[in-house]
């Protein structure tokens, strides 16, 4: 047998070590990978079209509770906007004032949400005569059930067109807030 020097391990001990140092590459590599799969899983994007709508209420400007499943057998447009009277989210809201008589045609219920309060929402609603209702979702509970992102406290711009059925008919992941009252009239009249 012949002596090894001091401090150096023997073949056996160095291939355990090794091998125990591959093993903890590897649980760390799959726990970021499940870290990662777990955050996908918690914002997994806007419902898609044929999912059921959520079972959600809505405080709106006017003062009242409005919930989802009583509008059932109407069609419902639900848009999401980050906030009352900036530049976009005002051109979005008087495109869909200035159609509203046709979405109403249709049937439809309108509702805009954003996480402003009530106060802020009924000002936004007198200043550019808003004929539809807009809702706050302070807490962000209304957008998480939806899908829908929220930035900085407020919503992205995504809009969901809901079938008399309580079904998703369309949604729009990405809006761009010009000419988008047209697009939800195209939906709601096929």
């Amino acid at each position: 047998m012949t002596a090894r020097p001091a401090g150096r391990p023997s073949r056996r001990s160095a291939l355990v070590l090794l091998a125990l140092g591959a093993l903890a590459c590897s649980r760390s590599s799959s726990t970021s990978e499940g870290a990662s799969a777990a955050r996908s899983a918690a914002a997994p994007g806007p419902l898609a079209a044929g999912a059921a709508a959520p079972a959600v209420s809505f405080p709106v400007h006017t003062g009242e509770q409005l919930s989802l499943a009583s509008l059932r057998g109407k069609p419902v447009v639900v848009y999401f906007y980050p906030k009352d009277d900036t530049p976009g989210c005002t051109v979005e809201a008087q495109e869909i004032r200035d159609l509203h008589a046709e979405l109403q045609r249709t049937g439809a219920v309108i509702i805009g949400v954003s996480t402003d309060g009530r106060d802020s929402h009924r000002a936004f609603a007198e200043k550019y005569a808003l004929p539809f209702l807009l809702a706050s979702d302070e807490s962000g509970e209304i957008a998480r059930a939806f899908g829908v992102a929220l930035k900085n406290g407020k919503a992205t711009r995504v809009s969901f067109v809901i079938g008399p059925d309580g079904k998703i008919k369309r949604s729009f992941p990405k809006v761009t807030p010009k000419g988008h009252a047209a697009e939800l009239l195209t939906v709601l009249d096929s």
